[in-house]
C-alpha cells in the first residue's frame, strides 16, 4: 500500500500545482506562501479523502486502512518538502502536522457527503470542498471560486484519480492484454 500511496500522492501534487496554474488562468488571485500553502492542503486533502471513497469500493477493509494511512503520511511527507512555498521557513514538522491535522479534520466533514460510484462526490461533497477554498481566495474571488471548484477543478481531479487508481487497485492476476484491432470479414 504504500506504494500505492506514493503515486498517488505525486498526482495529487500535480494535480493541485494544475489546478492552480487554471485557477490563476481564470484570474483568481493564489499568491505564493501561505494562501498557496493552504490551497494546496485543502486540494490535497479533497484527493485524500476522495481516493479513500475509491479504495472502499476496490479493497479489503484492512486494505483500504493501510491504504488511507499511508497515503494521508505520504502526502504529509509532500507538504513538508515544499515547505518552502511558505514566506517564512516554519520548524521541522510543522507543514507535515498541519496536513495530518487539517486530513482529519475534513474526514469527519466530508463523511456527511456521498461518492458514487459514476457520479463521483457528490454535490455536497464538492460544494464543501469549494467552501474551505471560499476562505483561502481573497474577497474578489468569492463570487467564482465555488463554481471553479465544483464545475472544473474537483471533476478534473476526480477523473484522474479513478483512472490510476482503477489500474493501481486492478487484480495483480488479472492480464492487461492491449485490444487488437478488429477488421471488417474477420
Amino acid at each position: 500500500m504504500p506504494e500505492l500511496a506514493s503515486v498517488i500522492a505525486m498526482l495529487g501534487w500535480k494535480l493541485s500545482q494544475d489546478a492552480i496554474r487554471r485557477m490563476r488562468a481564470a484570474q483568481f488571485d493564489i499568491d505564493v506562501g501561505t494562501q498557496y500553502f493552504d490551497f494546496v492542503c485543502e486540494y490535497l486533502a479533497f484527493m485524500l479523502h476522495a481516493a479513500d471513497r475509491i479504495a472502499y469500493r476496490a479493497l479489503a477493509a484492512d486494505q483500504r486502512i493501510a491504504f488511507t494511512t499511508a497515503l494521508a503520511l505520504k502526502l504529509a511527507e509532500v507538504v513538508e518538502d515544499n515547505r518552502d512555498m511558505l514566506p517564512v521557513e516554519p520548524e521541522p514538522d510543522r507543514c507535515r502536522r498541519h496536513f495530518i491535522d487539517l486530513a482529519n479534520q475534513r474526514g469527519g466533514e466530508y463523511a456527511d457527503f456521498a461518492y458514487d460510484e459514476k457520479e463521483g462526490p457528490d454535490f455536497g461533497f464538492r460544494r464543501y470542498f469549494g467552501s474551505r477554498l471560499l476562505e483561502i481566495v481573497p474577497e474578489k474571488d468569492h463570487a467564482w471560486v465555488i463554481d471553479q471548484i465544483m464545475e472544473i477543478e474537483a471533476p478534473e481531479a476526480v477523473k484522474a484519480l479513478e483512472r490510476t487508481l482503477e489500474g493501481l487497485f486492478a487484480p495483480a492476476d488479472e492480464e492487461h492484454r492491449p485490444r487488437r484491432e478488429s477488421h471488417i470479414g474477420e
